[in-house]
């Protein structure tokens, strides 16, 4: 009996999906709850699994295709078996496929708990990583895991293949004058952007052209801070099994400022200003497909080891591509740390409907003057972005300043002063 494969429900407000990758081919047998093929939306990639256990009959719409919920994808023949292929093995490659599409294929899996492992050795993988390290034959033993414990990650995979293409390119380079070659540098590739990526351009132009963004800057001396995180990060990790970190503290700093300044934290709906009793900060995270921004929830309920460790999540799941797609929407206010790669000032863009964005930057010793006396300071730029229609500059250089203060003598967020 066929079945159909349709589209699912689409997450609020997304109208429609590209799909990404197939993962069965038509002829394929695929499990019940298989997954079968990645369509990826402006902010996550949603896996389709299989309804039945059966045979791929018909891929309905191609790779790259824009689907809408509900429209049909494929047709999966239930109960049926494989056909056995009449293709005789020319090749110990070709032998190594054929053997592999005969193994029963496994049903998809809840995330592999951190003390798991696959086949290949003691290497830990995801189910995710799984099926690309089988799609690009890779050995996943040569692959180094930056996940806990040793996990491998999407982004590890894809780094392993960088490396690999920089090491042929410099090989080719350096056989050339022996093969009497040249290798010609002026090379182009022309490869669309991904849903996400062309999300994020979009996004940034509609802050430019609807926002009248202006960007204030100061600085802050993080000595307290740091000497604080050096006497009790040891006890915090311990306690809370999970590092103490500075984005916690401006996090808890941004926290104390919006309360005193609700225009920040607010935004623009078309000539209202709609403010938030509530404060969930977008915490913008790097990943292989770009830029994400999950979102920390009612912050000012939160402690210390609660941020860090939420915020440690949205890394992983972010390099794992397993965000959700509610981990990504709504927000009130948004932190951007680019000192993270050695940035020492920008001036970052709104995350629209915000209406502000705290830009921190690298921690770097400088001489300053500390009661006339000329002393060397761990100091770090900071930058807000703000939108001037609803915001003053006096409201942003004073919100700024109450981020400084509570930076530099941090009991101030635990006194409320």
């Amino acid at each position: 009996m066929s079945t159909e494969v349709r589209v699912p429900t689409l997450p609020e407000s997304v109208s429609d999906a590209t799909v990404l990758t197939w993962h069965k081919k038509p002829g394929d047998a695929i499990a019940r709850d298989e997954n079968l093929v990645d369509l990826e939306t402006d902010k996550v990639v949603l896996e389709v699994p299989s309804p039945v256990a059966g045979v791929l009959k018909e891929q309905v719409v191609e790779a790259g295709s824009v689907v809408t919920a509900d429209q049909l994808l494929a047709v999966v023949e239930a109960g049926a078996s494989a056909a056995p292929t009449t293709e005789p093995p020319t090749s110990p490659e070709k032998i190594k496929e054929q053997e592999a599409a005969a193994e029963p294929p496994a049903t998809r899996q809840a995330p592999v708990a951190e003390s798991d492992s696959d086949d290949s050795g003691d290497t830990v993988l995801t189910p995710a990583v799984r099926r690309l390290v089988k799609e690009l034959n890779i050995d996943a033993s040569k692959i180094v895991g930056t996940g806990k414990n040793g996990r491998i990650l999407k982004s590890d995979v894809m780094a392993y293949l960088d490396q690999q293409t920089s090491t042929d390119d410099a090989d080719l380079r350096a056989a050339a004058p022996a093969i009497g070659g040249t290798v010609d540098a002026r090379q182009e590739k022309r490869v669309p952007m991904t849903r996400l990526r062309a999300r994020i351009a979009e996004r940034l132009l509609e802050a430019q052209r609807n926002a009248a963004i202006l960007t204030t800057f100061n600085e802050v001396n993080l000595k307290s801070a740091m000497d604080l995180r050096a006497r009790h990060k040891d006890a915090f990790e311990k306690a809370h099994d999970v590092r103490l970190g500075f984005m916690s503290f401006f996090v808890k700093a941004a926290v104390e400022a919006l309360k005193k300044f609700p225009v920040v934290n607010a935004s623009v709906d078309g000539n209202d200003i709609v403010y938030h009793n509530y404060f969930d900060i977008g915490v913008a995270v790097g990943s292989p497909r770009g830029l994400v921004v999950p979102i920390l929830r009612n912050t000012d309920q939160m402690s210390f080891a609660q941020i860090e460790d939420t915020i440690r999540t949205f890394g992983e799941k972010a390099k794992d591509g397993s965000l959700s797609y509610e981990e990504l929407t709504g927000g009130t206010f948004t932190i951007s740390n680019g000192g993270v790669f050695g940035s020492m000032l920008s001036t970052p863009i709104l995350n629209p409907p915000q209406s502000a964005i705290l830009g921190m930057h690298n921690i770097v010793e400088r001489p300053v003057v500390e009661n006339g006396e000329i002393v060397i300071r761990p100091m770090m730029y900071l930058a807000l972005s703000y939108d001037h229609r609803i915001i003053d500059g006096r409201e942003a250089v004073q919100f700024l300043v109450t981020i400084k203060q509570c930076m530099e003598d941090p009991a101030r967020m635990l006194l409320g002063v």
